[in-house]
């Protein structure tokens, strides 16, 4: 017995120590920590149950028969985060670089297997060279196996990436099916091709971070929802955002403690929206004075900022916010935020989370470069999405709902719960200048009929009493009383219920 006990501690050592000490330094002199230190900081202290500590590779072409190290480069188990459950992997660079083999697939299928099985969250964090190249189609193999469970657990459980290292080839595929990906910068980068085949295939020069580092995919092409700072901030601000996700798809969104009154007033609002129709405002001042105090937890911050999505908590719920940001482009929907605030509504209705909106949006942004890039077919994705939802959806007008914009962000034709407008919401066709200008077309050329002439349409349309008299709007509201408003609203709709007709599934204009 005491053989076996020296030995199982002689394998536990070797697996703690990972591709050893020297590698351990080069991490470190990277700015970026171990696998298991990640773990560490990730989940709360004592937590951490690992699982397949000793499994080791099969292969024993190119001579790896000698170098198999337990635990095959990837930490693999469950803990808790804030005392709730979590399955997590962290794949070890210092072990052949992170390499995916066969018995590293493996060990990450198990805990998604598992995770579905308990209905709890699967969290990546990701720094791997790619498939291991000594083992051929049995690496590749095994990153078919992660996809697959990547694919069935979509919808079921949350499933988070956090890119720390390397990202590249096929290995970007898996982190692209989660619901979240996080990016560390200066030390994580996704591609499907590296700079190398990129200046060989296309004659382009491009460095790794240009190509696929955390400010390209956080600003340019919106693969990441957050680039933090470095390691440390990167899991802490994980472990924040996971307490704003729920379970599983079977369980209703976290609610956490909060001395925020529910009945707060915010008379700073109703001087928010300025007099003229064309000046920008700040929409994110609007979201966090209605939220529980720094509750505002955003996403995708620096892409496609005409349009803002995150959590907020309400009376200490979570709740999904997407809301039309006129300091940028008007507010104006165009393809990347349609794309972006679709994928986010879709996530909410996905796992039980309310989805609140506020709108203030001219229209659908035009000119070639949206319609050659098929701003028909994206737009219509975030109208599928609030039409397909059936959480809770409570929508508020500040001031343009103009044209089919109008109807795309969460009104009452696509089965919006309650929907209020503030007293300098415009609810129309179009702009008042622009609609005079099409009905009146003999007119143009004389300044001062438009001008008579737009301000009796504003007075008729761009208010919000002719969509009242329709039941398109279920109250006008002081915008001071918004929070208060928007917590009835939630309250009311906590135990709501809506099923759509039974489908295999749609199809969303992809």
């Amino acid at each position: 017995m005491q053989e076996i006990i020296r030995e199982l501690e002689e394998k536990r050592n070797a697996a703690r120590l990972g591709g050893g000490q020297e590698r351990i330094d080069g991490q470190h002199g990277k700015g970026k920590l171990t696998a298991r230190e990640r773990i560490q900081l990730l989940l709360d202290d004592g937590s951490f149950e690992e699982w397949d500590m000793f499994v080791e590779h099969r292969c024993v072409d190119f001579g790896m028969a000698d170098h198999r190290i337990p635990g095959d480069g990837v930490v693999t188990g469950y803990g808790t985060i804030n005392g709730r459950v979590v399955f997590v992997f962290s794949q070890d660079f210092t072990v052949f670089g992170g390499s995916l083999s066969e018995a590293h697939a493996e060990k990450i299928c198990k805990i998604m297997d598992q995770a579905i099985k308990v209905g709890a969250p699967v969290i990546g964090l990701n720094d791997s060279g790619g498939a291991r190249i000594q083992e051929g189609v049995a690496s590749l193999g095994g990153y078919a196996d992660v996809f697959q469970r990547n694919v069935l657990a979509s919808g079921v459980i949350p499933q988070i990436s956090m890119i720390m290292g390397p990202c590249a080839g096929g290995a970007v595929y898996s982190p692209a099916m989660t619901d979240f990906i996080f990016m560390v910068l200066d030390s994580s980068y996704m591609f499907v091709t590296g700079p190398d085949v990129v200046k060989t295939v296309t004659h382009e020069e491009v460095t790794a971070e240009e190509l696929g580092g955390g400010i390209t995919h956080s600003t340019k092409s919106g693969v990441s929802d957050l680039a933090l700072a470095n390691d440390i901030e990167a899991l802490l601000s994980l472990r924040q955002f996971f307490d704003y996700l729920p379970a599983n798809n079977n369980e209703p969104p976290p609610v956490w403690p909060t001395s925020d009154p529910m009945d707060r007033v915010e008379p700073s609002l109703d001087s928010l929206v300025p007099t003229d129709p064309n000046m920008p405002y700040d929409m994110k001042e609007l979201i966090t004075k209605v939220a529980d105090e720094n509750s505002f937890f955003e996403l995708q911050p620096d892409y496609a900022k005409n349009i803002v999505v995150g959590f907020v908590r309400m009376e200490g719920s979570t709740v999904g916010v997407v809301a039309n940001q006129p300091m940028v482009l008007a507010g104006c929907l165009d393809i990347d935020s349609s794309i972006k605030a679709g994928r986010f509504v879709r996530f909410c209705d996905a796992f039980n989370i309310p989805v609140l909106t506020f709108v203030d949006v001219p229209g659908f942004m035009p000119g070639t470069a949206q319609e050659y890039g098929g701003i028909i077919k994206h737009g219509a994705k975030l109208l599928y999405a609030f039409a397909e939802a059936t959480v809770p959806k409570v929508t508020v007008i500040t001031r343009k709902a103009y044209g089919g914009a109008y109807d795309v962000m969460s009104s009452k034709h696509l089965r919006g719960d309650v929907n209020f407008a503030w007293p300098s919401a415009e609810i129309a066709v179009m702009g008042p200048k622009g609609a005079v200008e099409i009905i009146f077309r003999k007119d143009i050329g004389d300044d001062e009929k438009i001008t008579a002439r737009t301000e009796e349409y504003r007075r008729k349309f761009a208010n919000p009493f002719i969509v009242g008299r329709r039941g398109f709007i279920d109250d006008v509201i002081m915008p001071r009383d918004t929070r208060l408003r928007i917590c009835h609203s939630l309250s009311m709709l906590k135990d709501k219920k809506l099923e759509n007709p039974w489908r295999k599934h749609g199809n969303i204009p992809l």
